[in-house]
């Protein structure tokens, strides 16, 4: 196939499409541009291994420094472990493209996405996600596509697609919405607290370009004349799930209407089901087909005894609007919460539980040093001053697992959880501490980022974080049969696991603050999405309300051991100074008086210490290396050394200046040491400041009334 281009307009935005160009030993390949934003994407297919029993599909962004003309740091000069947003991004291609390859397939999927080139005004990620359905019909791999994906923004009242990075920061929305010819797949939103109907209107306007991108695919496709060749998926044997179906269905819907049971107790009945139905099928006969089907993949009992509950437990909610622990469809489990759970070493802790759901989070208020520096990332963001991390270790659902680094899903957990909390933050002049939020999951029984974003709202409050509103969070779920539809509140574990859509919604009583939409299923409609999100709201208001009855409003006192912040603003002239060669007087402030200091380049300086004490005489001192003197001024000092001519005092700190023996006393001084020794106080005045910026003061000419001011400033300053 020859080379080939496309073009797509949006709002005078062009999305150009180049296939055939590069990668040719790809399965399929497309470069897709935007204003100088380039990014490649792949796609390759190989043969199934043997005994998989799931889709092995691998999706991985990456990035480059070169792209934004830069080498990256590190001793290496090289890329190394990606940062957050890399795993961020290939997780936003993964889960819209996930649900549109058929369920049967089991060949190995890769689909790589480089960004070769990227510019200051178009994000790469909704580019990237676009051409993973390009590049997958390019590669001819069995696909329920094309599939697309849009930013929408909102600036003042107007939304706009495909935003550039200064229209997001100033918006109040940050959307991206992917869907399919059936619907919409998926939805991630962070938003500055905005009304359930102002969302939903802006994913019906991202739908609305995701169709063009849609039908630019399909075009693209007839125009080449590319054919996507039909694969039937593998025969069945069905003579295990007969033999299956006929012995546990009943104990299965029996298990299923126990609604007095607990995930374990549930989970130990199906398992107790299961195994009984093994212990018969090695009692057959060895030539029976049941067994001998059986044997033949050693998995084949374990998943067609899954398949079997899933859709009894979708029955069950289809047709009895019932679910497996008898809540209705539209209540949340019951919901506890506690604050200061940890001793206040740890700055702020809450505990969150619903239903067998349990987080822990703690808050740890930091100085601006410890904010996360991004500076090997191709994102304009150079620092963050709030971070939040998520844990999921295997004890939270009763496993035994080695504890890994965090993976993907941990990391993507914590990014939600931060996006939903930002908006309600306090802004950096108000509050200028760094603030690091961890989510432990002590319990998982479903929605576990959800329970993360309350559980921190309470460890924010518990360690005095002036939050604008607190945040709440739900998760929704669904069941899709035909034309039935029914949405789900709160879903547990098992409603997530057999269910069609997680569907997380954060916010304050105000509005939506975050959303994070995942489907198993092909599209859905606009009205399904609309019923869950104003379902949603009921539930997070319902949690609120739980919450705020453990505590109403941040706690107006921190915790002792949270580091106390003083900000002072000096002339950026004299950053410098105050740094010293190689950071001598800098450090020599922090040893005398154990603070730490920290300048930014505008001249802030931030002075922290546990002790507030230690603070205020680091502040006292940098005050007055970094003041403006004027001749005349009238200040208390203390004689640092002596020499032949006069006396050097200290009256300011790391103010330094000269009393020349003429200027000791208004008669003839034969010797300096007649009139003072080291260690004295003296009142003395700015005589002069000479072009080298020496200071010579004076012991005359200092009226009764400046030299009392002048020890009663100094007396204050002590």
């Amino acid at each position: 196939m020859g080379e080939f281009e496309k073009s797509i307009s949006f709002d005078g935005r062009d999305i150009r499409l180049k296939v055939g160009h590069l990668a040719p030993q790809a399965g399929g390949s497309v470069l897709i541009e935007s204003g100088d934003t380039t990014v490649l994407v792949t796609a390759t297919r190989s043969q199934a291994r043997e005994g998989i029993d799931f889709l092995p599909l691998t999706v991985d962004y990456e990035e480059r420094l070169y792209a934004a003309g830069r080498i990256p740091g590190g001793i290496m000069r090289r890329e190394g472990r990606p940062p957050e947003r890399v795993t961020l991004t290939s997780r936003l291609i993964d889960r819209p493209l996930r649900p549109l390859f058929p369920s049967w397939l089991r060949d190995d999927l890769q689909i790589v996405a480089l960004t070769l080139s990227m510019d200051e005004l178009v994000p790469p990620d909704v580019l990237a996600v676009t051409g993973a359905s390009i590049a997958t019909l390019m590669a001819k791999i069995p696909f329920n596509g094309p599939m697309a994906a849009v930013r929408v923004g909102l600036v003042g009242d107007d939304f706009i697609i495909n935003p550039t990075y200064a229209e997001i920061e100033a918006g109040d929305l940050d959307l991206i919405v992917a869907g399919s010819p059936e619907g919409v797949i998926m939805v991630e939103a962070g938003a500055n607290q905005l009304s359930e109907r102002d969302i939903i209107e802006a994913i019906e306007f991202g739908y609305e370009a995701v169709q063009d991108l849609i039908r630019a695919q399909q075009d693209l496709i007839a125009e080449i004349g590319l054919e996507i060749p039909h694969e039937e998926p593998p025969e069945v044997d069905s003579t295990l799930e007969n033999y299956i179906r006929d012995r546990a269905v009943v104990e299965i819907k029996k298990i299923l209407s126990q609604f007095d049971f607990d995930k374990t107790q549930r989970d130990t009945a199906l398992d107790a089901v299961k195994e009984s139905i093994k212990a018969a099928i090695t009692e057959l006969a060895e030539e029976d087909s049941v067994r001998v089907a059986a044997l033949a993949n050693s998995k084949a009992l374990d998943n067609t005894f899954k398949d079997l509950t899933k859709k009894l437990m979708r029955r069950q909610i289809i047709e009895d609007n019932v679910r497996v622990d008898g809540r209705k469809l539209d209540e949340v489990r019951p919901v506890s919460c506690g604050v200061s759970i940890l001793p206040k070493r740890v700055h702020g802790s809450g505990l969150f539980n619903r239903g067998l759901t349990q987080v822990l989070s703690a808050c740890t208020l930091g100085t601006p040093g410890d904010a996360q520096s991004l500076a090997d990332d191709l994102q304009q963001d150079q620092h963050k001053r709030y971070l939040h991390h998520y844990n999921f270790p295997p004890f939270s659902v009763g496993e035994t697992k080695p504890l890994r680094a965090p993976g993907r899903r941990e990391i993507g957990h914590g990014a939600l959880a931060e996006r939903a909390l930002l908006p309600v933050l306090p802004p950096k002049e108000q509050f200028p501490y760094v603030i690091r939020v961890v989510s432990e999951v002590l319990s998982s029984n479903g929605s576990t980022s959800m329970g993360s974003v309350c559980g921190s709202t309470l460890a924010l409050m518990d360690a005095g974080v002036p939050i604008s509103k607190p945040v709440s969070g739900a998760a929704m779920g669904l069941i899709k049969e035909g034309d039935e539809v029914r949405v789900l509140t709160d879903i547990q574990g098992i409603e997530d696991f057999l269910g069609d859509m997680d569907f997380k919604v954060a916010g304050t009583d105000k509005g939506i603050t975050a959303l994070q939409m995942d489907m198993k299923i092909s599209g859905l409609s606009l009205n399904v999405i609309s019923q869950a999100i104003n379902q949603a709201k009921a539930a997070r208001l319902h949690i609120l309300e739980k919450m705020l009855q453990t505590i109403e409003q941040p706690r107006s006192e921190m915790s002792p051991y949270a580091p106390r912040l003083l900000t002072i603003r000096i002339d950026p002239d004299m950053i410098g100074l105050v740094i010293g060669p190689g950071g001598k007087t800098i450090k020599g402030i922090t040893e005398e008086t154990g603070a730490k200091i920290d300048i930014e380049d505008d001249g802030t300086v931030t002075i922290s210490a546990v002790d507030e004490t230690k603070a205020k005489k680091a502040r006292i001192i940098i005050q007055g290396m970094t003041r403006k003197l004027n001749e005349g001024d009238v200040y208390v000092g203390r004689v640092t050394r002596i020499i032949p001519i006069g006396a050097f005092v200290e009256f300011l700190p790391g103010k330094e200046g000269m009393i020349h023996i003429s200027q000791l006393a208004d008669y003839r001084v034969g010797k300096v040491e007649d009139e003072v020794t080291v260690g004295d106080e003296v009142i003395v005045k700015v005589r002069e400041i000479d072009n080298k910026g020496r200071i010579n003061l004076t012991r005359l000419g200092i009226h009764p009334e400046q030299a009392a001011a002048a020890r009663e400033a100094a007396a204050v300053n002590r």
